[in-house]
């Protein structure tokens, strides 16, 4: 049986973890599915939800793969990784990670690398890297503290706090926390609704967005600036603007998350 398996809803794709009896621990096969299917998703693909099989996201590296390794080896290792959620984060569509159980370690630093993160209330965060004697090596230490903050993260590695669902999503770690059993159910809706965005605002919100806060102020406007020409240009944008002024579509409305 494959280690990542992949499904079609329309234009939504959906890529799930399938290592339940290992709790969907990371090996180097997996990474490399993982990279394959975020590097080319399927045609028409519009927005993709990654979740895990079993009772559990992702718990994280499979430290057998890494006994015995050497320094030469152990970089190539965490740069495959680095590889393939470069290709999550920068990828060509936006990303739910439907998270539940453990999302420890290594599952964090794939969690991170999705745009949204819907947590059921029985996952809990963890990163034992300190307990095991070794680091971060998936991309953790720049995604993890743009979302929880340098210094909680900090606490987390030293002292092997873990959060839960409920008092995670204030701090960062997820956008929406659902019933246990819901998860995939919210992923998808949401991806339906990404999915329904013009494909070229959706590009500049995963691919633009994040560059331009990351930038000093002065090029970040002007960064926005093109962004925001090249896409009120695009004949998508343009279609959609005229349906709005004919009063062809709704106005926003307020609606609960």
């Amino acid at each position: 049986m494959s280690l990542v398996e992949t499904s079609q809803r329309g234009p939504v794709a959906l890529l799930r973890l399938s290592r339940a009896a290992k709790r969907n621990a990371l090996s180097p096969d997996m990474i490399a599915g993982i990279e394959r299917f975020f590097r080319c998703p399927p045609d028409g693909t519009r927005a993709i939800v990654l979740y895990g099989d079993g009772d559990h996201f992702c718990a994280g590296l499979d430290l057998s793969t890494i006994s015995a390794i050497t320094p030469a080896a152990g970089i190539q290792h965490s740069r495959a990784w680095h590889r393939a959620f470069e290709q999550i984060e920068h990828g060509q569509v936006p990303v739910i990670a439907v998270l539940h159980g453990a999302v420890i370690g290594g599952g964090l630093e794939l969690a991170a690398a999705a745009h949204i993160r819907v947590a059921e209330r029985s996952a809990y965060y963890a990163l034992p890297e300190g307990l095991h004697g070794i680091f971060v090596g998936g991309g953790g230490s720049v995604r993890i503290p743009r979302l929880i903050g340098t210094a909680r993260m900090m606490d987390m590695m030293l002292t092997g706090r873990t959060y839960g669902a409920e008092e995670g999503a204030p701090l960062g770690f997820s956008h929406y926390v659902v019933a246990d059993g819901h998860g995939l159910a919210k992923g998808i809706e949401l991806a339906e609704r990404i999915a329904a965005n013009a494909e070229l605002s959706n590009f500049a919100v995963i691919q633009a967005l994040p560059r331009i806060a990351r930038a000093d102020p002065e090029t970040g406007l002007l960064m926005e600036s093109l962004m925001a020409a090249i896409a009120e240009c695009d004949d998508e944008a343009q279609a959609r603007l005229s349906a709005f002024l004919e009063k062809r579509t709704s106005k926003v409305a307020n609606r609960t998350p």
